[in-house]
């Protein structure tokens, strides 16, 4: 006899959310962080659908699903949500089928509401039931028989009864075989650290320090200041040919100590330290500490040499050589860099160059080393990263790269999808609420999103933008409110940008005088006109406030006043979370963009926004000013003077009418 092929699906799942550029690249969450899954399911005829989303981590032989639900079944969307807790590559699948009880049951109840006879309806729900229980797990066979020989007796409690109703339906979903669901293609989630997601970064110059052991005596500080990350610039040996001077000029003066950007000497290359910094025993030194200190040492991924780089000599086919035979040095005109050669990427030595750069990258996390900022990734062929990072997770997972690419929006979005965890961004040049609404309501809303994070700096050792350069301390206090409550990672560049360093080059660039890429620093944060004390406050009030450990909830909200800058934050995307809850509350956050005087204004918001009710008062604690103030409705007058405070960082608070706590 022949086998009779199984009917095609009469099921469509379609439009799957998230998912980063058709399912090619992995969506990005941290453990902890919801995935709230969308998907489109429908079926022909009037058939009810049972729905879920089946979720995996990383390892497991099975899949956990959620029941996902239709707010408006009319057009057939449906939500669900799985929260991951490890580390590592998670799937999720949306799984549907023909829910036959809820159908029998819904077309029963509608002959019994229309008063027609349900013997034939009461067998037929027996014989399903008998069917589901023969074809079930044992432990809800007895269940559905019992239900079957009531129906058998002409006992309809199961469809008036809807607790009844609804618990027979649950059984009757667990019986259900899996070979009878449709299945949508997996999707990847790549599930990080919360650190990926939610840091602050400090750049510090080690040789401004002295060496790195001298950096790991000021641990113990950067730990109280808040810091989660704290990143050093290349350590590597500096290279002697070509080496630039001071002020970026071409020729090195005695004693000049060069770009640590050119790397590479006779002391060896990227797998080497300088001498004047220390040994390799030094940072794997350097990361333990910092480790027992909560913080993370990253290192600067240059993937580049200077022409004394033992590369040079050793592999000639990974540069790029002229017509003459002599390799090119980096040029973006019309800056040269004649002290730095480029790896060139398109050589037929390709894959020994991958391996070498792998070497390099693994080397440093056997030494302790879990983060690192990559210089000009952009400049890279996106293959060679998707590859690296991926290569480097395997055997270190949680890896976190940082991509320093101010380039074009796609290009940026790329190097996300590809692995990156994080990325540079515009925010060092958007300056007005229009221009911050614009952007950051880009960054929070899908794609962007899902797959690209980002971390806001002020400054960079590369970039003075034209707003700070001259500019009072109380701009740069601005800025960096701005970058604290906006973004959930952002960093500064070091004890330069704490003390106000504001003086350019005078070239008419944005580059900063007596650069501390090309000569050592000293740096005197011992006056009383520094950003220390503001910046260690952003930072506490960041890690004890949940809300701004997330982009997803952003929300701006209007202002009477341009210079009056008003957004919000929950702590998740989900229902809302108990305002008593140490941590939990919404944060409403003002800033006032114009470090030069005295703004004034009304802000105005809608409650329910903010997950309050519209017709009851409410509180907001100024958890940076220190202040507390008794609000109704959505509207509020805000003064800020930047000379006492750059901005309102709001908790709300609205109690339960019958609730005299204290609040937390």
């Amino acid at each position: 006899m022949t086998r009779l092929a199984p009917a095609p699906s009469r099921i469509v799942i379609d439009d799957l959310a998230p998912q980063v550029a058709g399912g090619r690249f992995p969506v990005k969450r941290v453990v902890g962080e919801p995935v709230d899954v969308e998907a489109t399911v429908f079926a022909d005829g009037h058939d009810h659908l049972a729905v879920v989303v089946a979720h995996r981590p990383p390892g497991a032989q099975g899949w956990t699903e959620e029941p996902m639900t239709s707010g408006n079944p009319g057009l057939d969307r449906w939500q669900g949500r799985f929260v991951p807790e490890a580390v590592g590559m998670h799937r999720y699948r949306v799984r549907a089928w023909i829910d036959r009880v809820a159908t029998w049951r819904d077309g029963t109840h509608r002959k019994r509401d229309a008063g027609l006879d349900l013997t034939s309806e009461l067998l037929a729900g027996a014989a399903l039931l008998d069917e589901l229980a023969e074809a079930g797990p044992k432990r809800v066979a007895n269940s559905l028989a019992v239900a079957a020989a009531a129906l058998r007796a002409g006992d309809d409690s199961v469809i008036a009864d809807d607790e009844l109703g609804a618990e027979l339906e649950a059984i009757a979903r667990r019986a259900l075989r899996a070979g009878d669901a449709t299945v949508s293609d997996p999707i990847e989630v790549e599930v990080e650290p919360e650190r990926a997601l939610f840091s602050t970064w400090y750049e510090l110059f080690p040789r401004s320090v002295g060496t790195l052991a001298a950096v790991g005596r000021r641990l113990d500080e950067f730990a109280d200041l808040g810091i989660d990350v704290l990143y050093l610039p290349p350590v590597h040996p500096i290279g002697r040919s070509h080496r630039k001077g001071r002020d970026n000029v071409t020729a090195a003066g005695p004693g000049d100590p060069g770009s640590p950007w050119a790397i590479g000497g006779p002391e060896g290359g990227h797998t080497a330290v300088h001498p004047d910094l220390g040994t390799v025993a030094d940072v794997a030194a350097l990361a333990r500490a910092a480790k027992e200190v909560d913080i993370a040492l990253a290192l600067d991924l240059a993937f580049q040499c200077s022409p004394d780089h033992p590369w040079v000599t050793e592999h000639p086919e990974w540069f790029r050589h002229r017509p003459d035979g002599t390799i090119q040095y980096a040029e973006n005109p019309p800056k040269v860099y004649q002290d730095i050669y480029p790896l060139d990427f398109d050589t037929p030595a390709w894959r020994a160059l991958w391996d070498e750069l792998l070497a390099v990258t693994l080397f440093w996390c056997d030494h302790g080393v879990g983060v690192f900022r990559v210089d000009n990734p952009h400049t890279k062929p996106f293959a060679f990263w998707h590859w690296l990072i991926a290569e480097v997770r395997a055997l270190h997972p949680g890896t976190i790269f940082l991509a320093e690419a101010f380039t074009r929006p796609m290009v940026m979005r790329r190097l996300g999808q590809v692995g990156f965890t994080q990325g540079y961004t515009y925010f060092t040049w958007r300056t007005s609420a229009h221009e911050l609404v614009e952007y950051f309501t880009e960054l929070a809303s899908p794609p962007w999103v899902d797959e690209f994070r980002p971390n806001a700096w002020p400054t960079t050792p590369d970039i003075l933008p034209l707003h700070l350069q001259h500019a009072p301390l109380e701009a740069f206090a601005v800025r960096l409110a701005l970058a604290a409550t906006l973004s959930p990672s952002y960093g500064v560049y070091g004890p330069g940008f704490e003390a106000g360093d504001n003086v350019p080059a005078g070239n008419g660039k944005e580059e900063f005088g007596a650069s501390e890429k090309y000569e050592v620093r000293q740096w005197d944060l011992t006056s009383a006109r520094t950003l220390r004390p503001l910046m260690g406050d952003l930072n506490r009030i960041r890690r004890q406030q949940l809300a701004l450990h997330t982009l997803r909830t952003l929300r701006f909200h209007g202002s009477d006043n341009e210079a009056l800058l008003c957004f919000s934050k929950t702590a998740h995307t989900g229902p809302s979370v108990d305002s008593a809850l140490p941590g939990a509350a919404t944060m409403l956050v003002v800033v006032n963009l114009d470090p030069l005087g005295v703004q004034r204004g009304t802000v105005s918001f809608d409650p329910a926004v903010l997950g309050l009710d519209p017709g009851r008062p409410f509180e907001v604690e100024d958890v940076l000013g220190g202040h507390a103030f008794a609000w109704k409705g959505g509207q509020a007058f805000i003064e800020l003077d930047p000379a006492h405070q750059p901005a309102h960082v709001f908790r709300i608070i609205q109690r339960d009418e019958d609730d005299s706590r204290e609040a937390p």
